[in-house]
């Protein structure tokens, strides 16, 4: 039986994440055998920390390994996701699925004829709080979720005006593809991933652009406003086939406070889950005394969710079988909702996912 040390990993795209990846990989015991990258300083960096063999061709370093994990920019998933999939590699891809939902469906497509499989990178979803509120949902204590508020909003924190991050070229999109992507999955999570028919969405590009940007912190560096051509914000509400529904808030930049409050409303009781804190509260009621309402503060261990993933990802990696979590398809439906939101906002109105939409005549 194969055991996580005799997994070989490769890592592709050897940027911050790249190496957010590596540490935890080398941490578990798998082996790392080396990274790919188009860029000469970036492999070398890489070389030199991990003391591993870096690729500059794909084919050199998929030859090498069991499974890789993918952390480029989001325009070139596909290319390598595709090629890994295709060469018979297990496959670990960060989110989102792709820069598009072309590009994302191509993947699901090399997915669905591979041999070996592909996990998408929610890795909000193994937060221990999380984990604790999906016993208890599947326990029912909250009885049906019928509305999920979901929130992911930074007062200041574009991520390197300048950067890919900022180019819709390069990442399909800013805010909203960025973060909202895991607000969406989490959201959908909660709901056990209903049919989404409807959505409506305004996607807002307000600070990027200002020559006088103010932060007090930035994740990579500022080159100022040129070639940001993305979103900053998005609002949206989703309807699905059985009735329930989400609300959407997602924000680079705001003049509003930091929010990561995920709010869940359910027939027989509801929760709040706090992503930047790790609270959990749930909220019940009873008559049993007379009626009341209660507030229970639920506190979990600290858990680092990329390591929590990467477990599961290199166990199902030796088993030879996918782990059944974080599924292609569950990511094809999050592009899809990404998807619609963008054309919402383009049209100015709301969008049916399930139905087949005809163009306008000219």
């Amino acid at each position: 039986m194969n055991t996580a040390s005799s997994v070989r990993v490769g890592i592709v795209g050897l940027g911050n994440i790249g190496h957010h990846h590596a540490d935890r990989i080398v941490d578990m015991g798998a082996t790392l055998v080396g990274g790919l990258d188009i860029q000469a300083e970036a492999r070398r960096r890489f070389a030199e920390k991990y003391d591993v063999n870096t690729y500059e061709e794909k084919d050199e370093l998929f030859a090498e390994v069991d499974a890789v994990i993918i952390t480029t920019p989001n325009r070139f998933h596909e290319e390598y996701a595709v090629a890994a999939l295709d060469a018979g590699l297990d496959v670990l891809l960060e989110k989102p699925l792709a820069h598009s939902l072309e590009s994302a469906e191509r993947i699901a497509e090399a997915a669905e004829r591979a041999d070996g499989f592909c996990m998408v990178g929610f890795n909000n979803r193994f937060a221990n709080p999380v984990e604790v509120f999906r016993h208890h949902y599947e326990a029912g204590r909250f009885g049906d979720i019928t509305h999920v508020e979901a929130n992911y909003i930074r007062r200041r924190g574009i991520p390197g005006r300048g950067s890919w991050f900022t180019s819709n070229d390069i990442a399909g999109g800013g805010a909203l593809i960025d973060i909202g992507v895991h607000a969406i999955d989490l959201a959908l999570y909660f709901l056990d991933f209903p049919e989404v028919v409807e959505v409506s969405g305004v996607t807002r590009s307000e600070f990027g652009h200002d020559e006088d940007y103010t932060f007090v912190e930035m994740w990579g560096e500022d080159v100022g406003p040129e070639g940001f051509d993305v979103d900053d914000s998005a609002s949206a509400f989703i309807r699905t086939a059985e009735g329930t529904t989400i609300s959407l808030e997602v924000a680079w930049a705001v003049n509003r406070p930091t929010n990561d409050e995920f709010f869940l409303r359910g027939t027989e009781g509801g929760a709040r889950f706090d992503r930047a804190s790790q609270e959990l509260e749930f909220y019940e009621d009873g008559v049993g005394g007379g009626n009341h309402l209660s507030t229970t503060d639920v506190e979990t261990q600290t858990n680092d969710t990329h390591k929590s993933e990467q477990k599961l990802f290199v166990e199902a990696v030796a088993a030879g079988e996918h782990p059944g979590r974080n599924t292609v398809e569950q990511g094809l439906a999050v592009q899809r909702v990404i998807d619609a939101i963008y054309r919402s906002s383009e049209a100015g109105r709301a969008v049916r996912l399930d139905t087949v939409e005809t163009p306008p005549a000219n």
